[in-house]
């Protein structure tokens, strides 16, 4: 079972209950999921690597549906595992791009001028040199001085200040958030809580009373920030209990298997989300490999995940 208790499930609001919760609640509920996240990455699991990969693909999938594409998860694998390095993935593969990137970079160097505006040319967004570097010493002012909600907040802010929108937000709150937690790696959790883009803008409501109460609109917009990191973590958790059963399956058959470079084909399996049967495996040739994936198929321990019958692609 997930280790998450009922009560803070009850207790996670969604995005239609929201309005009837105090910042107070969400701030514990938000805070209680967070820990139980961070009790999950720090148990270092082999087939951690695949979690956040996996979650990677589940956040550009809801961003380049945000962003009006109708790339599906299949969509975009295929985008990014069909195409030869260097090759041009398309705008939708571009996203997946980078939330790969923040799911297998490590936390600590992915703030940097150089690795913003690598990010920001895979997001689609108009790249300026001097506004990366202001945002940098935003960002780094941010995780210095505030505390862990005006941090949440601020990323979007600062995001929104340059002109980059709410994606780069959401992918800037899950880096500061690695970085505070000491996490190795950061966890794609924001992009792929679809209504953060509607919850966390300013609340629609007339000029007059958004002025009248400037003080409550910015609490509103902790709230709608704090419930989406909390649903994205639970649902973070419950996919790592999901994949824990299935990477457990793969390693209790892994001794089974004879084939030469096995051992290299699971690990791949366990530090990735998919990969396709014509990979390049040292030590295995392109039939071997196939029969290897028919073979994981057969005992349970994996999935083959396009439905197609040729270009096959296999995970978890």
């Amino acid at each position: 079972m997930a280790p998450v208790p009922a009560w803070l499930r009850r207790a996670i609001p969604d995005a239609q209950n929201l309005a009837g919760k105090g910042v107070e609640d969400v701030t514990l509920a938000a805070g209680a999921t967070i820990g139980a996240l961070d009790a999950v990455v720090r148990r270092q699991e082999r087939w951690a690597g695949a979690w956040r990969q996996r979650l990677a693909l589940s956040a550009a999938t809801a961003t380049a549906k945000q962003a009006g594409r109708v790339e599906d998860e299949s969509a975009l694998r295929d985008a990014v595992l069909l195409t030869r390095p260097g090759d041009n993935v398309g705008p939708a593969g571009f996203l997946l791009l980078a939330w790969r990137r923040l799911a297998s970079r490590p936390a600590e160097d992915l703030l940097t001028e150089k690795n913003l505006a690598a990010v920001l040319e895979d997001l689609g967004l108009t790249r300026n040199d001097e506004a990366v570097s202001d945002l940098t010493d935003d960002l780094r002012q941010l995780a210095a001085n505030a505390g862990t909600v005006e941090t949440l907040v601020g990323a979007f802010a600062a995001a929104e200040r340059y002109g980059f929108g709410r994606v780069l937000g959401a992918w800037l709150a899950d880096v500061l958030l690695a970085q505070r937690l000491g996490w190795t790696h950061a966890i794609p959790l924001l992009g792929g809580e679809a209504a953060f883009a509607v919850g966390t803008g300013r609340p629609r409501r007339p000029a007059t009373a958004a002025l009248a109460a400037g003080a409550e609109t910015e609490a509103d917009r902790a709230k709608s920030l704090l419930g989406a990191q909390a649903r994205a973590a639970l649902r973070a958790i419950d996919l790592s209990a999901e994949l824990e059963r299935r990477a457990d399956r793969l390693l209790a058959v892994a001794p089974k298997l004879r084939a030469k470079a096995a051992d290299a084909v699971v690990d791949r399996l366990l530090t990735d989300d998919a990969i396709v049967a014509s990979e390049k495996i040292a030590g295995m040739s392109d039939r071997g490999l196939r029969r290897l994936f028919d073979r994981l198929v057969e005992l349970g321990a994996v999935r083959e995940l396009s439905g197609r019958p040729a270009f096959r692609i296999y995970g978890l």
